[in-house]
């Protein structure tokens, strides 16, 4: 995979491919431009070469048509903001006047082009959709890790269509971070995969096996590895076609000798509501109509002396409905012990990026991954095909 620094881009139009689907209130305002502060590096290399940079990007799912809120112009103006430098912004991405103003920028000006999926063939991988992007440019960086798991136009299109394309930095830096976590770590590796559904990370936590000293299965999903060694979760989410599968993996994992550990102890409630009634019980004693809504304390004393002997630590998925404040305590508790860890910690985006932050603790993580399902094509072993794209780039 080449780099933007092994490309010669001095005075060459640039297209870069950003992830500047950011939050919004109902102003319009940006409430999070980390995904924007997270592109400013790139951006400045690129002016001091005297580029002429033209920044793509998509914001939410308007399913191929135009919808004003979400516009990327508010993304210009941060970007704007944040560069102490004119950013133009143009209402489309594709089309004559699209490229006028590209043919008519001078080297150090920055334009950033509209949603590109207000055009249905950015998702669908259109190759006239692609090879309208790539007439207006010399060269192409990928600096959107988030989107990399993407078979889409401006992702695995665009470099096929162009001479030189590379990576940015922060694409570098993410697939640097996973290796350097996952495929050659120090030891002990302990990977802590939570969230809701054991499918979602069904592949992620076969290919773990092959790598971990130690797994960590919290959240909901954990319900369902419970029940596959014939423990009543009363009426806690199951995946009940994945109960033996779950089973299988356990086996699995002892058979590799990985430490697998699962809650001992939860706290329930009778209802999915933020204000409900909850208790702390060992998990063979959860009552009939009470579902799993948070790990207990033993539990989260378990995990935390795992964490604590740890060389490498990569996380996937919080421990409970942490966005409910009642059931947030096994997340943030078992946060707080991550933090505090020696290890090299890495957590994937998404919604683990969301809870360390809600938990308080993110400054102290040594890195969270800017693409929650990009990280977790990663975990299942998979290649990115955006990064693919990048290195069969230039065979035209």
């Amino acid at each position: 995979m080449k780099s933007v620094k092994d490309l010669d881009v001095a005075g060459k139009k640039v297209l870069v491919r950003v992830d500047y689907n950011l939050p919004l209130d109902e102003h319009q305002t940006i409430t999070d431009d980390n995904r924007i502060k997270a592109t400013l590096p790139l951006i400045r290399y690129l002016l001091e070469h005297d580029t002429r940079i033209i920044l793509i990007s998509h914001m939410g799912r308007p399913k191929g048509k135009r919808v004003p809120e979400l516009s990327l112009a508010p993304a210009a103006k941060r970007l704007e903001e944040l560069l102490g430098q004119s950013v133009a912004f143009v209402n489309d991405c594709v089309g004559a006047d699209v490229q006028a103003v590209v043919d008519n920028m001078v080297p150090g000006d920055i334009v950033l082009l509209e949603n590109l999926r207000f055009h249905e063939g950015e998702k669908s991988n259109d190759l006239e959709f692609a090879k309208q992007l790539a007439t207006l440019c010399d060269c192409f960086v990928n600096e959107a890790f988030s989107v990399s798991h993407r078979t889409q136009a401006s992702v695995v299109g665009i470099p096929s269509l162009v001479k030189a394309s590379g990576a940015g930095f922060l694409l570098e830096k993410e697939i640097a971070c996973y290796r350097d976590s996952v495929e050659a770590p120090k030891r002990p590796l302990t990977a802590i995969v939570g969230g809701a559904k054991v499918s979602s990370k069904l592949s992620a936590l076969n290919n773990l096996l092959n790598h971990v000293d130690t797994l960590i299965i919290g959240g909901a999903m954990a319900n369902t590895f419970l029940k596959s060694q014939g423990i009543d979760v009363g009426a806690s989410m199951v995946e009940d076609d994945l109960v033996s599968i779950a089973g299988e993996i356990l086996k699995k994992a002892a058979e590799k000798k990985v430490n697998c550990l699962l809650p001992v102890d939860v706290v329930v409630a009778e209802t999915f509501d933020k204000n409900a009634d909850k208790k702390t019980v060992s998990v063979d004693q959860i009552p009939a109509q009470w579902m799993a809504m948070d790990i207990g304390p033993e539990t989260t004393a378990i995990f935390s002396k795992a964490v604590e002997t740890s060389g490498t630590i990569v996380w996937n998925g919080p421990m409970g409905v942490f966005e409910m404040e009642r059931f947030r305590s096994g997340t943030c508790d078992l946060a707080q012990a991550v933090a505090v860890s020696p290890a090299f910690c890495v957590v994937g985006g998404g919604d683990t990026g969301l809870a360390v932050n809600v938990c308080q603790v993110a400054e102290k993580m040594d890195y969270i991954s800017t693409g929650g399902g990009a990280f977790l094509h990663l975990m299942e072993g998979r290649a990115l095909p955006g990064v693919t794209a990048l290195d069969e780039s230039g065979k035209i």
